[in-house]
């Protein structure tokens, strides 16, 4: 990873089953952040990750509302459409967002079922992009979904999807007991016995 100045403790990489690229091994959700800001060129960088994701009918349905901490007054107003539980770790980040579906197809205005999906697809982008910049990214479902709506004025047809925070990776002990004991937690993930399948539901996928 260039240009990486956090310490990435050897605890919080992935032990996979088999082979991934580092970025993504070594991608996690932390909850303590740096308060120095992120270069604008660096943020520029991970939203153009996200533009060029993949979608359903090249859709592009995603949106991101963006504040940045040093606009006290726009980082406050997306700060509390967070939960208290949410805020009170992601205050220290210097860049929150909110990521936002479109529901219906521009070319027929049918539903678009697929529009979640491809808000995901376009934020993991924004996430491996973040992490070959040095920065971490925390996504959350913790947030107020009427509450951005009314915030940021979303028109009806679109929806609220989930809170982003963007930053360097932070100490620790700047965080509660409680958060430091979750920050500490080991990652754990299903084996792919348990969600890769063949031949019929439930049934492991076994390649020779």
């Amino acid at each position: 990873m260039s240009d990486n100045n956090a310490d990435i403790t050897s605890d919080k990489i992935a032990e996979t089953q088999y082979p991934i690229d580092d970025l993504l091994s070594h991608r996690w959700s932390p909850l303590a952040f740096d308060n120095r800001p992120v270069e604008t060129d660096k943020l520029y960088s991970i939203l153009e990750a996200a533009r060029w994701a993949a979608s359903c009918f090249n859709e592009q349905p995603w949106s991101y509302i963006v504040a940045t901490s040093d606009n006290e007054t726009e980082f406050q107003r997306l700060l509390d459409c967070l939960v208290p539980a949410n805020q009170e770790w992601a205050k220290n980040a210097p860049v929150l967002m909110i990521s936002v579906a479109k529901l219906n197809f521009e070319r027929n205005g049918n539903e678009n079922r697929h529009a979640f999906h491809d808000v995901g697809a376009a934020s993991a982008n924004l996430a491996i992009q973040a992490m070959a910049l040095g920065l971490f990214v925390h996504q959350m479902g913790g947030f107020d979904i009427d509450k951005a709506r009314e915030t940021y004025n979303i028109p009806s047809g679109y929806e609220a999807v989930a809170a982003i925070a963007v930053g360097y990776l932070g100490e620790s002990e700047s965080l509660s007991e409680k958060l430091q004991q979750r920050e500490a937690a080991p990652r754990t993930r299903k084996p792919l016995e348990q969600f890769v399948f063949s031949q019929d539901w439930g049934q492991s996928l076994q390649l020779k």
